[in-house]
C-alpha cells in the first residue's frame, strides 16, 4: 500500500468513529514516518471540498489540521458544493463534485449525467479557452441550485 493511500485510510476510519479529527500536521507526520508535505498532499487531492470534507489548517509550531466530513441532507450537501466552486472550475473538479453528490445520493443519476454533459469540453467548445473555467463555474453552481429546489 502507497503511504498516501495509509495516511488516506487513516484518516477516513478516524472519521467513521468521529465527526472531526484534529492533530497536528507534525504528530501524523511522525506517525507515518513521512515529511509534513506528504500529509499536505493527502490532504490537498482527496480531502478537499469537492471530495465533500471542510479542512481548517493552521501551519507552524502550533499548528494544527481539524478535518470533517460534510454531512447532512440533501439541500446542505448540495449547499457546501456550491459554495466551495470559486470563480472558476476545470472540469475534473466539476466532474469530482458531481461524483460526490451523486455518491451521496444527494443528486440523480440523470441530473448528474446531464450536468456533466453540459460542462464538458465538448459542450463548451464555442467559449473561448480562457473563459471555460469561469462560464462552467457559474454553470454548475447554477444547475446545483436548481436541483437543491426541487
Amino acid at each position: 500500500m502507497r503511504m498516501s493511500d495509509a495516511i488516506a485510510e487513516f484518516i477516513n476510519s478516524c472519521l467513521t468513529t468521529q465527526d472531526v479529527l484534529e492533530m497536528k500536521r507534525s504528530e501524523l507526520a511522525e506517525r507515518f514516518g513521512c515529511a509534513p508535505s506528504q500529509i499536505n498532499y493527502v490532504i490537498t487531492t482527496r480531502f478537499s471540498p469537492e471530495n465533500g470534507y471542510i479542512v481548517e489548517s493552521r501551519r507552524g509550531g502550533g499548528g494544527y489540521l481539524r478535518i470533517r466530513r460534510v454531512v447532512g441532507n440533501r439541500k446542505a450537501l448540495i449547499m457546501h458544493a456550491v459554495s466551495s466552486i470559486g470563480s472558476e472550475i476545470d472540469a475534473a473538479s466539476a466532474g469530482a463534485i458531481l461524483s460526490n453528490l451523486h455518491s451521496a445520493g444527494a443528486v440523480g443519476t440523470e441530473s448528474a449525467r446531464l450536468i456533466a454533459t453540459a460542462l464538458g469540453e465538448q459542450a463548451l467548445r464555442s467559449v473561448p479557452p480562457e473563459l471555460r473555467a469561469a462560464v462552467r463555474a457559474e454553470l454548475l453552481k447554477r444547475m446545483l441550485m436548481v436541483c437543491e429546489s426541487v
